[in-house]
């Protein structure tokens, strides 16, 4: 079984930030939490792995929740 990589792992954060950003240009609310939406289904469907899916909706749950 997989577990959730929770360190940093991405090699430049910043620039994939930015590309992110340049996603939702233009995009009205609606359309940015569609195109969201839509970037988190790709991206469960390429990890594939339930468990680490379960892990990664709980961790961002907690870290959604206030104080």
């Amino acid at each position: 079984m997989s577990k959730l990589a929770a360190d940093p792992n991405i090699a430049d954060p910043d620039g994939f930030y930015a590309r992110l950003l340049e996603a939702h240009r233009g995009l009205s609310e609606d359309e940015s939490h569609a195109l969201n939406a839509r970037l988190v289904l790709i991206l469960a469907n390429h990890i594939g792995d339930e468990a680490v899916l379960d892990e990664a909706l709980a961790l961002a749950r907690r870290l959604a929740e206030p104080g």
